[in-house]
């Protein structure tokens, strides 16, 4: 059965559908990076809001400033703007749901000003993001915008055709401010430390060098509330939509596949209101440090701890990699010793369920969950998920060798073939350039570490982390991925 409106009650009857009447539905937030992720976590939590018959002024407009967008906005407009959460796990309680929260899709292909427009209109009072990591255009060695960039520098020149997130968020800030329209909430929902924070730098400095005046009325009345966001979602495959065809009789050009799981941890800090989402299990907090930190060591570490090891040994997946009981000691070797003793108290979490939990998630067979997706964007991933916790080990003078490991492994992974001899492509913008500084194995040390935007200062002045990590370069050519696991925990 075709998802669309009009077939919605025609699906078999184990698939949960929405509450609410689509029509009922006004638009609240604008979303920028429409992938899915928001649509497993932030789209699914207002339309759970929306389902308790509450929130019907929070839908959502999707935006795409992405040529590849355009592809994503086509079929969910097919399906009115419907698609189906697929849950996959290993037990018997997973959902299947339509959700509507989402009701329409704006390309900036389609003509900037249109999207300026929707930005700029009073009823967005929340435009939120997700960018990835790299979207930022922060230099992760410096903290500083990176305002030379070409794409930066063209939205700078011509500010009424933007093609930058930050050029179109000033554009409609612009038109909202000459308006006397009240500014919205910028939320972040990527997966990086103090994103919030991350965030308001960037757009103000982006601000600055547009229009000094505009910055400062940014600066007084947007808000950018920091969020720690969880949810395991893999990259929907052929095989996926096939297994929500044959299992639940939904035929879904994009569904998104999960986890059970979910987790938004969001600072109280909106200036033109918000969802209830509190109604429906988001936990407001004034500070999210201590939860971004807990999930940003143990979850992201951990999988990249798992993930360049998995996939050197030949590994194709996160589940392969629990299968395998070596992988999984070196895991919680890793939590224990090197991570948990950085984590500060995290207010209503026990560390230990959380850690027990985290082996729970990445064991779940059902979800098949790409190690090829969590390799991606290593440059960018490595300076937020790893080095502060390495740095935090070399300054505080502990054994590094696990954690050397880390970075050893994802040295031998640029070289783009596995320990099988079968040779993979790199997922990463800057995969060139990293290549390029592992292409002579002599040379490794000095050049892969010295890119201080990645690794930073500390790690490369301390002889004890470097000696690990060539000793761990070393081991992993000459014996291969387990025996290296063997030796570090023995």
């Amino acid at each position: 059965m075709k998802l669309n409106t009009h077939n919605l009650n025609h699906l078999a009857p184990e698939v949960i559908l929405p509450g609410y009447a689509l029509s009922d539905t006004r638009q609240g937030i604008a979303h920028i990076g429409v992938g899915g992720f928001h649509r497993a976590h932030q789209a699914y939590y207002t339309d759970a809001l929306m389902n308790t018959g509450a929130g019907l002024d929070w839908a959502i407009c999707g935006v795409g400033l992405r040529a590849e967008d355009r592809r994503a906005r086509d079929d969910l407009r097919e399906q009115d703007y419907l698609f189906t959460l697929f849950e996959l796990g290993d037990t018997d309680d997973t959902e299947v749901r339509v959700i509507g929260s989402i009701r329409d899709m704006l390309l900036a292909e389609d003509g900037p000003q249109a999207l300026i427009d929707k930005l700029a209109s009073p009823e967005i009072r929340i435009v939120s993001l997700t960018i990835t990591e790299g979207g930022y255009c922060i230099d992760d060695s410096n903290g500083e915008f990176m305002a030379h960039l070409p794409q930066i520098q063209h939205d700078l020149a011509h500010p009424d055709a933007p093609t930058t997130v930050f050029g179109f968020l000033c554009a409609a800030l612009a038109k909202r401010r000459a308006a006397g329209t009240p500014a919205f909430t910028l939320m972040s929902c990527d997966n990086l430390p103090h994103n919030g924070a991350v965030t308001r730098k960037a757009l103000l400095a982006f601000a600055a060098l547009r229009d000094a005046e505009l910055g400062e009325w940014i600066a007084g009345h947007v808000s950018f509330p920091n969020a720690m966001v969880d949810r395991i979602t893999p990259m929907t495959s052929t095989a996926h939509r096939l297994q929500l065809a044959d299992k639940h009789g939904v035929d879904d050009a994009w569904p998104v596949v999960c986890e059970p799981f979910v987790q938004w941890v969001l600072e109280d800090k909106f200036v033109n209101g918000r969802p209830a989402w509190e109604q429906v299990g988001v936990q407001f907090t004034d500070d999210v440090t201590p939860y971004e930190e807990m999930k940003i060591k143990l979850l992201n570490g951990s999988h990249l701890a798992l993930t360049y090891l998995g996939f050197l040994k030949g590994y194709r997946f996160v589940h392969e990699t629990m299968n395998d009981p070596l992988f999984v000691r070196y895991m919680r070797a890793y939590m224990d010793l090197d991570v948990t003793p950085q984590l500060s108290p995290v207010p209503g979490i026990d560390l230990g369920d959380y850690k027990d939990t985290l082996v729970e998630r990445f064991s779940n067979q059902a979800i098949a969950d790409q190690l090829e997706r969590v390799c991606s964007d290593g440059s960018s991933k490595f300076p937020k998920f790893t080095v502060p916790t390495l740095n935090r080990l070399i300054a505080d003078g502990q054994e590094t060798k696990r954690a050397a490991l880390v970075v050893a492994a994802w040295a031998l992974y640029l070289k783009g073939v596995d320990e099988n001899g079968d040779t993979y492509s790199i997922p990463d913008p800057r995969a060139a350039f990293c290549q390029a500084l592992v292409a002579d194995d002599a040379l490794i040390t000095q050049r892969l570490l010295a890119v201080e935007e990645i690794f930073g200062t500390a790690i490369p002045r301390s002889a004890e982390f470097v000696a690990a990590f060539e000793w761990c370069c070393n081991s992993l050519r000459e014996v291969g991925v387990s025996r290296t696991l063997e030796r570090v925990l023995a």
